[in-house]
């Protein structure tokens, strides 16, 4: 089989979708790997070390599409893109198709097989694909929330975990899941006081025995959640219900009620946002705007600033199911795995993901009925 390794072209996107390493594990299995010039070099690997695996270099984005069997990115398409692929052809990627109607309408209408790393989903209920990066952005919002609170960046001049004699920063996490459970860990780390609201009273006593009175749990419901916004100095969005829009929890009432140079990082920004102010996706050369004085980091694609770290966790993920599905065959590997059926957002026109269809009121096929099974 063709795999073709894209080099991502979304603003400061540096990630890319297979090593050299992983490369050689293709190759090893007899498959071909077609490498655009330049995909890996954001992340330290130069083109060479992919030929160096048996990898192939080609400079031509649309002729490895053309001949590729499956596309393996990082990020979403972009509208530059969507000419390129084929039907029939499986595309392997972060897809986040419910809050882009006109992504989801553009797979559909090519026919293109649409696998997304964020709903290839376990029969516990875990991510095992969208973990690692979860987990990088959840401790990258603590350290972006600290600088962003710095005044030179606009913030209210709060060292977030104070120094004797004075008060720490409080923090804020909605959600206590992946990206929740890992910011807390970094603002505990830096001697913030920190807050996580969750809908789960199991989840939050989890969270309560791991930290011993380190961290405050809360119930999440509107009144608590409009007590702890008020009283933030930093809060950090990491709600997620898979491959759905993130549910607006805060309101831009709660927003206003914020201090002064407090500060926002939405890492559910993929998913639409949780905070009803984040109405744009900012990048990372020009991360944050500030509205009710408040500075407002809404980065899509946060772990793309440390690519390296980010490439590395998400390829030792992907790399296991995209061998499945070069030594099988899509339709066999599907067949042969729940989880990875799971990841099946798109197939040859059809919209094969409840949550996506609900999300844009398009009708949807379960991929079993689709490929009879």
């Amino acid at each position: 089989m063709i795999i073709g390794l894209l080099k991502e072209i979304k603003a400061d996107e540096n990630r890319v979708g297979l090593t050299p390493a992983g490369a050689r594990v293709l190759t090893g299995a007899g498959h071909e790997v077609v490498v655009e010039e330049g995909a890996g070099v954001g992340s330290g690997f130069p083109d060479r070390e992919y030929a160096q695996f048996g990898a192939s270099v080609d400079a031509d984005k649309r002729r490895i599409a053309e001949r590729a069997d499956i596309i393996v990115k990082v990020k979403e398409p972009l509208p530059e893109e969507y000419g390129i692929f084929r039907r029939g052809q499986v595309l392997y990627t972060y897809l986040h198709l419910a809050p882009a109607r006109v992504l989801t309408e553009a797979l559909l209408e090519q026919g293109v097989v649409g696998v997304a790393y964020e709903t290839v989903q376990l029969s516990d209920g875990s991510l095992p694909l969208l973990t690692p990066m979860s987990e990088v952005a959840g401790r990258m919002a603590t350290q972006i929330g600290a600088h962003c609170l710095e005044k030179p960046h606009g913030g209210s001049g709060v060292l977030l975990g104070g120094v004797p004699g004075v008060l720490p920063a409080h923090v804020v996490v909605l959600g206590g899941g992946t990206v929740g459970e890992n910011a807390a860990q970094i603002a505990v780390g830096m001697g913030a006081r920190v807050t996580v609201l969750d809908v789960s009273a199991q989840r939050l006593r989890f969270l309560d025995e791991i930290y011993r009175g380190r961290l405050q749990t809360l119930i999440s419901n509107e009144h608590n959640i409009a007590e702890q916004v008020a009283d933030a100095d930093l809060l950090i969005g990491g709600v997620l219900i898979p491959g759905a829009r993130a549910p607006k929890l805060v309101s831009e009432q709660m927003v206003q009620s914020m201090r002064p140079g407090s500060v926002i990082v939405d890492v559910a920004i993929d998913q639409g946002g949780s905070i009803e102010t984040i109405d744009r996706t900012t990048t990372h050369s020009n991360p944050t705007y500030v509205r009710h004085g408040v500075v407002h980091y809404s980065v899509a694609n946060m772990p793309g600033a440390v690519p390296r770290t980010s490439t590395l966790a998400l390829t030792g993920v992907t790399l296991p199911y995209l061998l499945r599905m070069a030594n099988l065959g899509f339709q066999e590997a599907v067949r042969q795995d729940p989880a990875l059926r799971k990841g099946v957002n798109t197939y040859e026109g059809k919209l094969t993901y409840e949550a996506v269809g609900r999300a844009h009121d398009i009708a949807t096929t379960p991929v079993e009925q689709i490929l009879g099974f």
